[in-house]
């Protein structure tokens, strides 16, 4: 079995793709096994709740701790599952010194500056390392993409939420700008973003004339979107929970290597929300951040 170490313990995330994991009425994989989970507090889930998930994970044979090295001790990768976005940073410099693969849950970071150490420390160490959405693994997004494999205008929608600290467009915008990034592909210049009663709506510009419109709604929490080339337009609206998808993609990453997201598409990802959070409070159109 190849043990994992979960760190954080204020996302559901943590709970759910351990049950999915090792569960024995709802596990998806056989090769993967969560051994351990570090907790700290964190404004985004209270003591008590963590006292709960805790229990939950301590039922499926998961060690808690409240030490990143106990946490560590013995296993072959990570999975940083936190929901503040800020402490990405922190647990990603101590994770990637193990020299093992790492999963970093989304988004990569609380801002862009910080996405491009993470970027950086994960190039210099030579880490294995990916990031995304759940989102992008959806078999509605995928046939999406196949129908339409190079689309020239897109729009996306999905719900803003409220983070706890920080911006909520990077901490839950990052599902739609995912799928954004699934079915355009990379190569986006310049965001233009405007906030009103409903959310954020920000207008992505590509260098050869595509286009797409990425919403962020407050109180409408569903995820879909189209695709359209000079030839059609395929639509789509997502169902049921994505997380099967994603945990088996967790286990050909971690068991066999297989990196099913590059870092430079999850740093454009990082860059297009930081290009909207410039946007919104200059007012004006504002570049993507190029390495």
């Amino acid at each position: 079995m190849f043990k994992l170490a979960v760190i954080g313990l204020d996302t559901s995330h943590s709970i759910v793709f351990t049950e999915l994991i090792q569960d024995k009425e709802k596990k998806m994989v056989d090769k993967l096994q969560v051994v351990s989970c570090m907790r700290f507090p964190t404004p985004f889930q209270s003591e008590p709740d963590q006292d709960k998930r805790q229990i939950t994970l301590e039922n499926l044979g998961v060690k808690v701790t409240r030490s990143f090295e106990e946490a560590v001790e013995g296993v072959d990768g990570v999975m940083i599952e936190i929901n503040d976005p800020a402490l990405h940073l922190e647990y990603f410099e101590k994770s990637a010194e193990l020299g093992l693969p790492v999963f970093l849950d989304k988004p990569m970071a609380d801002n862009l500056e910080n996405g491009i150490k993470i970027y950086n420390i994960a190039k210099e160490k030579n880490i294995k390392v990916w990031s995304s959405s759940s989102l992008r693994f959806t078999p509605e997004i995928i046939e999406c993409a196949s129908k339409v494999p190079s689309p020239v205008l897109c729009n996306v929608y999905g719900p803003l939420g409220k983070a706890a600290s920080g911006s909520s467009l990077i901490w839950y915008g990052i599902h739609t700008f995912e799928m954004l990034a699934t079915l355009m592909g990379g190569g986006a210049e310049s965001v233009t973003a405007k906030r009103d009663a409903k959310g954020v709506v920000s207008i992505v510009e590509y260098a050869d004339d595509r286009r797409a419109v990425v919403e962020c709604n407050d109180g409408a929490f569903c995820y879909g979107g189209r695709a359209q080339d000079a030839d059609g337009v395929q639509s789509y609206n997502t169902s049921g929970s994505p997380y099967p998808f994603l945990i088996s993609a967790l286990e050909e990453f971690f068991v066999e290597g297989i990196v099913p997201v590059p870092f430079e598409c999850t740093l454009e990802i990082q860059a297009m929300m930081d290009a909207a959070e410039k946007s919104l409070a200059s007012g004006k159109t504002e570049p993507v951040f190029k390495l």
